[in-house]
């Protein structure tokens, strides 16, 4: 479930449903794992097309027709052509990529823009999204004297903040934005907070 706000939330039944609690879940900081719908659907889509030619043609068979054109072109193309032909080699390379990138799915857990967020609840999981972790960010920012532009980004390791003061001495601006930033960035309640990266800098011409 996703609130407004950017923040993700996942609960898992009460213990008393069946659900079995796992000792120690509640200080990992697991990543959230998507649905990956689209790839899903596409392979399901494919599967469906490629058996139900298939089987039309085997059910016309059975009945007494002859069989399409395309299938004894393809069974006799596989019977025929080597193992060394490129049409052959291009398509077993692309059958290979096509499977790794579906293994590379379905093992790694994606939804890069959602972060862990520390577990006050063992039975309740919480993401925060880059969006709103930028957007909190450069909000506090901007609320320091002297900040007239701010640019975040927010990875997962480190959360790079680019500010321009047109007044103020840029170290005084640096102080203060340095510790607004860090007690901003323990607000978020991120599991692993990212560290924080600063720089401050003077309006370029034209205001740039």
């Amino acid at each position: 479930m996703s609130d407004p706000d950017g923040t993700l939330l996942e609960g898992r039944p009460p213990a008393g449903d069946g659900a079995t609690a796992v000792p120690g879940e509640a200080g990992r900081r697991r990543r959230f794992w998507s649905a990956r719908r689209v790839p899903a659907g596409l392979v399901a889509l494919v599967i469906l097309v490629i058996a139900a030619a298939f089987l039309y043609d085997v059910v016309a068979v059975r009945a007494g027709r002859t069989a399409l054109s395309w299938r004894r072109d393809l069974a006799r193309q596989l019977a025929e052509r080597p193992l060394d032909d490129p049409w052959v080699l291009t398509g077993a390379g692309v059958a290979a990529a096509l499977g790794l990138w579906l293994l590379v799915l379905a093992l790694t857990p994606g939804l890069r823009s959602v972060y862990p967020m520390r577990r006050a609840d063992p039975d309740v999981r919480a993401g925060l999204h880059r969006d709103a972790a930028e957007t909190v960010l450069r909000d506090r920012a901007m609320e320091v004297a002297g900040v007239r532009a701010v640019r975040v980004r927010v990875k997962r390791a480190r959360a790079d903040v680019r500010a321009v003061s047109h007044f103020r001495e840029l170290d005084d601006v640096r102080a203060d934005l340095a510790a607004v930033l860090h007690e901003a960035v323990r607000g978020l309640g991120l599991a692993r907070p990212p560290e924080l990266s600063l720089r401050v800098r003077r309006p370029g011409r034209k205001g740039r």
